[in-house]
């Protein structure tokens, strides 16, 4: 198979030139013309729908090697009207990230928030920043103290930032050397996200530690593994860490702690402290 026929330039230009010939101007809204050879919209109309240079657009689908903006590629993907998976192909195949997927990427669904209360585990859900944006009663039990009472729960400040992470998580500095090594891993995904930029900052400029690891520059991916804490009424616990990422939204972090074997498991009602 030819190194161009699923990646490259000409694969983005095949892509579009596809889509272009399967939108009817009826559906892009344009008024219909008599003795058209083809049913799809001519260059120069999906050009013009996007509001780029009719010569650019032939450029982009023959193939040639030319850089093609986020911005572009955005309206181009609005006015083919592609829906969720042809649009994330269409950033993939240009090797770019999408300006507007963050907020459609944290959307979380009902049926996601109804999963997380679903478990027996612990289960916690983070956006791209890592908000814990739904959590269930055993990890609320784990995390007493933190989750059920911070208004704006977050894992990386609660990393650096709250009085109770040092004692709660039993091997403190190797956890959270790793978290920014994995937090700094998953940035790749939203290179131009505000809210991950000011998040950074933030934490920059309110912990040393988070400081010095960030600029360290260390990259990890986000591994299981055993995780063990110290519960001020259960005293040490250990689980076995496992994280998942729902198809329809990839930004989303489903992160399940599991009994292990040497584990002692926490009450699954909430508790104050």
């Amino acid at each position: 198979m030819p190194h161009d026929a699923l990646n490259g330039p000409k694969a983005l230009g095949a892509f579009l030139r596809a889509h272009r010939e399967r939108l009817t101007p009826a559906q892009a809204g344009l008024p219909g013309a008599p003795r058209r050879r083809t049913s799809g919209l001519r260059r120069e109309e999906l050009a013009q729908l996007s509001g780029i240079s009719t010569t650019w657009y032939t450029w982009i689908e023959q193939g040639r090697e030319v850089s093609v903006s986020p911005l572009t590629l955005a309206r181009l993907a609005r006015a083919l009207q592609l829906g969720t998976a042809e649009r994330d192909y269409l950033f993939s195949l240009a090797q770019a990230s999408d300006p507007e997927s963050q907020d459609a990427a944290d959307a979380v669904s009902p049926a996601l928030l109804e999963s997380v209360q679903q478990l027996r585990c612990p289960g916690y859900l983070l956006d791209s920043v890592w908000n814990v944006v739904a959590w269930n009663a055993p990890a609320q039990a784990l995390f007493s103290g933190f989750l059920g009472s911070d208004p704006a729960p977050n894992l990386l400040r609660f990393m650096f930032l709250h009085p109770l992470a040092q004692h709660l998580v039993a091997d403190w500095p190797e956890r959270a050397r790793r978290v920014v090594a994995e937090f700094r891993a998953e940035t790749r995904h939203f290179p131009h996200s505000a809210p991950v930029r000011e998040q950074v900052e933030a934490l920059c400029r309110a912990s040393p530690q988070f400081d010095t690891w960030w600029h360290g520059q260390a990259v990890m991916a986000r591994e299981g593994g055993v995780r063990r804490f110290r519960h001020p009424q259960r005293g040490e616990v250990a689980y076995r860490q496992q994280t998942f990422y729902p198809a329809a939204s990839p930004a989303l972090k489903l992160v399940m702690l599991l009994p292990g074997d040497d584990a002692e498991n926490i009450d699954t009602q909430p508790q104050n402290g």
